[in-house]
């Protein structure tokens, strides 16, 4: 393979692709051979990062099918340069990061074998150093290495051991709560039931809800599966939100939780069935962070609602809203902490949520914690938990179309003309102005006449797709928003417009 097939495996700040067939037109790229390459390729620079000639690498993995194939390939490629493996077994993504925060743990490096919520067929590596979660710089010279091929294989293979560490990333979560609210059961006579879609979410009922006092009667698809056989462990999922909803209704549940595969991200549902997704979601850790810190800076990303941003400012606070990716609001919260500007939260409308507190590590696990720690001191008060967002306000009507390129085509190039082009229409209509400090793609808010309400044209940052999202404040509104996009985009052929269909009636 030359280096431009190995990019081809980079997503982001990850590696992923096909591992298993079952999928027409989709076969496997990630062979025993490309997997025991990339591990191979990351023990060396390790070893550069680190300065050590055999760093100690952690390998852990969610539910996947594929998994154990993936293992064994990683392991047999880091071993044969030299260094050793801990394998940690079934994990959750965020805890192959805390683990290198143990000294005694004993590791330089780790891997987390995910796709989150890609289908079955898939997989990926996730890396980790003791700084946090690699860069896409980084996964581009992993990938180089793989493709300059010039490895040093040691006379004596590394060892390989086992030791899971879910246990002790359990424990911590409980001791948190415990701590911030002075009791040992703080949770006791609340119903919190977790949906964990057959991903490695599982733990959080035996491992943190039940040593805090929780009934969780209702949980469900707490054991892994990597086929996923009820739903797509995906909160952004409809029909997995859907799941959750009936159960936490038909258990007269508290509180309903669900993770996604690799349990970086969580979705919740309040006592009536209605989900805390997305704005509700970002609201609501907000008030909780805005309440320890008045005037902090909640950095977010470009598709939150306009009733958000009037919400975080209500509390006090201070609402930057950036770029789509977990890195990027990541890093642009870590930027502006640096600046003097502290900023204790970088959260996407997907469910990725970084506390500054928590190493700005995206956990799921770690967000419904520090949530369920103010439910547990709501219902001591007699109040619920959504009382802490009563105010937020939330458009009447939202959309998101998600048209593609021609296959073939470079789209990054036709979409950077696009938006060009829609920049400079947009000067031409006397009913619409353009969002100022936006950092993606291009906002427009246009008048009650023409749909009440604001649209966001943009690239997706690695897929031939341009994301499409309106909100409106009165009804019908939505549908004026979208006609208005269509009726510019309909001009470029390489753009298929198919899902606008819905909305030209």
């Amino acid at each position: 393979m030359v280096l431009q097939d190995w990019l081809k495996l980079k997503n982001g700040t990850d590696v992923r692709g096909v591992a298993l067939e079952g999928i027409e037109g989709e076969h496997v790229n990630l062979t025993d051979d490309v997997l025991t390459t990339i591990a191979k390729a990351f023990t060396v620079w390790l070893a550069q990062k680190t300065g050590k000639k055999n760093p100690v690498i952690a390998v852990g993995h969610d539910s996947r099918l594929s998994a154990k194939r993936v293992e064994t390939c990683v392991a047999n490629g880091v071993t044969e340069m030299g260094s050793d493996v801990i394998l940690t077994g079934l994990s959750s993504t965020p805890s192959m990061f805390m683990l290198l925060q143990k000294e005694d743990f004993g590791a330089d490096g780790s891997i987390e074998i995910t796709a989150s919520h890609l289908p079955f067929n898939k997989n990926g590596l996730k890396f980790f150093v003791k700084e946090g979660g690699l860069e896409g710089s980084d996964i581009t010279e992993i990938l180089t290495i793989c493709a300059n091929g010039a490895f040093v294989l040691q006379n004596e293979k590394g060892s390989v051991r086992e030791r899971s560490f879910m246990d002790d990333y359990s424990a911590d979560l409980v001791q948190m709560v415990r701590s911030a609210t002075g009791e040992e059961e703080p949770l006791k006579g609340s119903k919190i039931l977790v949906d964990a879609g057959n991903g490695a979410g599982g733990f959080y009922v035996d491992k943190v809800l039940k040593p805090l006092g929780a009934d969780t009667t209702g949980s469900q698809f707490l054991e892994p599966d990597g086929s996923f056989p009820n739903h797509i462990p995906n909160p952004e999922n409809e029909q997995a939100m859907q799941s959750v909803c009936k159960a936490v209704i038909e258990n007269q549940a508290d509180f309903g939780i669900i993770f996604d595969t690799d349990v970086d991200r969580a979705g919740a549902v309040d006592a009536d069935g209605e989900e805390i997704n997305r704005n509700k979601l970002i609201a609501l850790i907000s008030a909780i962070l805005l309440e320890e810190n008045p005037g902090s800076t909640i950095v977010t990303d470009s598709v939150t609602s306009d009733g958000l941003a009037e919400f975080i400012a209500a509390k006090g606070g201070v609402h930057c809203r950036f770029k789509r990716g977990y890195k990027n609001v990541i890093n642009e919260s870590k930027r502006l902490n640096a600046e003097g500007k502290y900023s204790p939260l970088a959260i996407e409308t997907s469910g990725h949520a970084a506390l500054k507190e928590n190493y700005f590590l995206d956990d799921g696990a770690y967000l419904v914690t520090r949530i369920l720690i103010s439910l547990a001191k709501q219902a001591k008060e007699g109040k619920k938990l959504t009382d802490m967002i009563k105010d937020l306000k939330t458009p009447l009507e939202a959309a998101e179309i998600r048209p593609t390129f021609q296959k073939d085509v470079d789209f990054k190039a036709l979409g950077a003309g696009v938006l060009k082009d829609f920049d400079a229409y947009v000067d031409t209509l006397p009913y619409c102005s353009k969002v100022p400090d936006n950092f993606e793609g291009l906002r427009v808010n246009f008048d009650k006449d023409h749909g009440n309400g604001w649209v966001l044209v943009r690239m997706s940052l690695h897929e031939p797709i341009m994301p499409i999202n309106a909100e409106s404040d009165s009804k019908g509104g939505v549908k004026k928003l979208i006609r208005e996009i269509y009726d510019f985009l309909k001009q470029y052929e390489f753009l298929n417009l198919e899902k606008f269909k819905a909305y030209l009636d």
